[in-house]
């Protein structure tokens, strides 16, 4: 809802349980008086303004009329420089001549449904009441008006912010800051969370006390980056997952970004989040408009796993087209760690058949199909099928695929090539380069330059012709590099500072037309991983390969940092062989399933090689899959024990209704003659009573090497030939557990699964995880209540 009182010229937003309350000063400035818990309407603001009553020391005055205002210690919604605020402004423009001072003061404003951009992804009403209040700054003096949006998701607690800037003077502007938002809060001993990393060690949790001055992070990479995750948590030293106050902030883009802390010496904290201003510089003709993407604005006081939530539904419900939002997600085999580009048509029809036994419900062929793609140095960009390797074509191997009862899917990376391809040698110019410099290659690739309409054209057209020519039920999108040499020959020497820009606003053209030209393909981002994870790339492909690194322990802390804002339904999660290839380290197969689940399973590594004990684990681990599959990927997902500070991570799922929910708990090392665990399930319902049961898991009894002879009633050599046969075909089952519990102690006291092994011993009571090891629960309540 959205109030506006004309004699105090305030607006009220109120969501669900949130307020955001603002007011037009006299001087016509737009200020932040509140963002936090819900304010009844009619509470005013009394309390809320904040002024000094008297002049302050060393800072400018804005009027000489009234020396008890500057606009240094004004908490403003938008903040140029000028005019005596030093602090960081979220515009900044240089004028006709030369000048940079603007100054934005409140003109009108409008209550409505929420417009549509088409040009940037972007959330969306999907019909259903979500009202924006569109605020209209203007500078009178250069004729620059900026419209600020605030779009209102009510249920989800969320509002999405944007800034839109249109040149009314009859000069060119050069815009070279131009963010999406800015916020002024007190700072209450404030910490920031941001999530940071690299190429396989993606959005590791990283916290820090704000003080004084600047923090930033950022992208200057071309994409949003593995480095820094454009997306934020403010919270105070108290909050944890289930209680205490917190701010999240969320970029809607896939390109260079900022997001920026500031801190002044007067103990005011300004947030800014947009495109980076680094390297940015567009020309703004008379009458033009320039869109900002928007970010997303969040509050709870009900902690981190609440604030996740909220992203987690908007992404599900107004980010991801309605087509996607609530699809289950198949079961999937790819191919690339088994095979890499070394295979041929029959080792791939190989795979597909032994994954049909397994359970597996698509099988996606990964890079290596096309031109003379036998390694990485060559092909890209030349998507017509190598025939020596498959010569039935795609058309023909899709036919065979389907016809094994397996839907297919197929890897592309468009917006790349090969100094060595037909396509570079036939368009040298078609790629990001300086003709006087020879450009840097990351993979030995060439980015292909966006911004040129007959590059679009080709990505396509090119993309069209490979669905169109087979039945084609997945696409898995890739960028495999960051960018450099940045230069292009379609853009005048003065727009040269558009191109970051305008890359991705080409890639988001195609994107969209390939996506609403082929509704029914499923198609996945990714980006050398998680380089490009974020929401924007969400609304045209509803799912990301979440990491290159498959490592059963590292996924843990992987998918754990990237919950704080993404679903585990948007998450790409393969479970692949031990010792995985990214780290070198032996994890349980149960493990890797037990972690896959939350997120969309997958399988990636060769399955014709599979004991008789793999293959009986991977059918069990499919079927309770996919009995439980809607609960595992659309189920409210709760974060419970951080594996960043602790021994231990615990995930939870839980439905809708709270009548089903699933627990799996992870352990990094066995420790010795350990105590009881409980578990916090303090989201499940205190008035049912459930019913818990373990998922049957198994132990290769390998793993107990010369121990064995405790573990069996008859006396094995672990070095013999009998137990070399028996260790790749037995079953040995964990511990049962099955317990009813009131849901009032579930949620009261928690969950205490069985001890855990101590050293003495194990039998039916112990419950024996070892190394990396875990377990998986699934509470179900009685129909009865109490």
């Amino acid at each position: 809802m959205i109030y506006f009182d004309e004699e105090q010229k305030v607006f009220h937003i109120q969501t669900n349980d949130t307020s955001y309350i603002m007011q037009v000063l006299h001087t016509g400035h737009l200020a932040s008086l509140y963002y936090g818990a819900i304010l009844d309407i009619n509470s005013g603001i009394k309390g809320l303004r904040v002024k000094h009553g008297i002049e302050v020391g060393g800072q400018v005055i804005y009027q000489s009329n009234d020396k008890t205002f500057n606009l240094n210690l004004e908490f403003l919604e938008l903040p140029t420089y000028g005019k005596g605020d030093f602090r960081e402004p979220m515009v900044h423009i240089r004028l006709n001549d030369g000048s940079r001072l603007t100054e934005f003061k409140y003109k009108s404003h409008t209550i409505g449904g929420k417009p549509i951009h088409t040009q940037m992804p972007e959330t969306k009403a999907n019909d259903k009441n979500v009202e924006t209040l569109i605020i209209t700054m203007e500078d009178i003096v250069n004729q620059i008006e900026i419209d600020l949006h605030y779009a209102i998701f009510y249920d989800q607690d969320i509002i999405a912010r944007r800034a839109l800037i249109r040149n009314q003077s009859k000069h060119n502007i050069m815009l070279e800051k131009a963010l999406s938002m800015n916020l002024d809060l007190f700072d209450e001993n404030y910490q920031l969370t941001t999530f940071d990393g690299a190429w396989i060690r993606e959005r590791m949790i990283h916290k820090r006390k704000l003080s004084q001055g600047i923090i930033k992070i950022d992208s200057k990479k071309g994409v949003s980056s593995s480095d820094h995750n454009p997306f934020v948590v403010l919270s105070k030293d108290d909050t944890n997952e289930q209680y205490g106050k917190c701010y999240g902030f969320g970029l809607l883009y896939s390109g260079n970004f900022e997001a920026e802390f500031e801190k002044s010496p007067y103990d005011l904290l300004r947030v800014q989040m947009g495109i980076n201003s680094f390297d940015f510089f567009w020309d703004l003709a008379s009458k033009q408009e320039f869109l900002t993407p928007e970010v997303i604005l969040s509050y709870s006081d009900k902690g981190l796993n609440k604030l996740s939530q909220h992203y987690h539904e908007l992404i599900q419900q107004h980010i991801i087209k309605p087509d996607w939002s609530d699809t289950e997600r198949p079961v999937l085999y790819n191919n690339w760690e088994a095979t890499m580009f070394d295979f041929k048509q029959s080792t791939l029809l190989k795979l597909a058949k032994k994954a049909k036994k397994l359970g597996i419900e698509l099988f996606v062929l990964d890079d290596g199909w096309f031109g003379e793609r036998n390694d990485d140095t060559k092909g890209l960009g030349d998507w017509i099928v190598n025939k020596k390797k498959i010569p039935l074509g795609i058309s023909g191997l899709a036919k065979r695929i389907n016809a094994i009862g397996l839907d297919f899917g197929i890897w592309v990376e468009p917006e790349m090539t090969n100094p060595d391809s037909n396509l570079y040698r036939n368009h040298p110019d078609w790629v990001i380069s300086h003709p006087s410099i020879t450009p840097s290659l990351g993979r030995n690739q060439l980015i292909l330059d966006l911004a040129k309409q007959d590059v679009r054209h080709y990505i396509i057209q090119s993309i069209s012709n490979l669905i169109d020519s087979a039945n084609i039920k997945y696409i898995k999108w890739d960028m495999n590099r960051n960018f450099s040499d940045l230069y292009s020959g379609s853009l005048s020497k003065e727009s040269q500072g558009k191109l970051m820009h305008l890359y991705q606003l080409g890639l988001y053209e195609i994107l969209h037309t390939l996506t609403t030209k082929y509704p029914h393909v499923l198609f996945e981002s990714c980006a050398s991983g998680g380089n490009r994870f974020d929401m924007a790339m969400l609304q045209y492909m509803p799912q990301i390969w979440t990491s290159d690194n498959t490592d059963g322990y590292s996924r843990q802390k992987i998918q754990y940092g990237t919950s704080y804002c993404y679903p585990q339904s948007v998450m790409g999660a393969h479970v692949s062989d031990s010792p995985s290839a990214q780290a070198v380290r032996k994890t349980p197969l149960e493990t890797r399933f037990n972690i896959s689940a939350f997120g969309l399973l997958g399988y990636e590594f060769d399955i014709t090689t599979l004991t008789p004990f793999q293959t009986k684990v991977i059918r069990k681990q499919i079927d309770f899959y996919k009995q439980h599959r809607h609960l595992f990927q659309f189920g409210t997902l709760y974060r419970l024990r951080n594996p960043f500070e602790s021994n231990h991570m615990d995930l939870m799922v839980v439905s809708k209704d709270k009548r089903e929910a699933i627990l799996s708990t992870f352990q990094t090392l066995q420790e010795p003659n350990g105590g009881f665990e409980t578990i916090n399930t303090y989201m499940l319902d205190k008035n049912r009573i459930y019913h818990i049961q373990n998922r049957t898991q198994y132990f290769n009894l390998d793993n107990f090497g010369y121990l064995i002879k405790h573990a069996l009633p008859i006396h094995l050599n672990h070095n013999g030939i009998l137990f070399h046969l028996l260790k790749n075909r037995y079953l040995f089952e964990t511990e049962s557990e099955d317990q009813t519990t009131s849901g009032d102690i579930l949620v009261n006291k928690g969950f205490v699964p069985k001890q855990n092994f101590i050293g003495s011993g194990i039998n039916e009571t112990v419950r024996l995880m070892g190394d990396f090891g875990s377990r998986m629960y699934y509470f179900k309540a009685l129909e009865e209540t109490q």
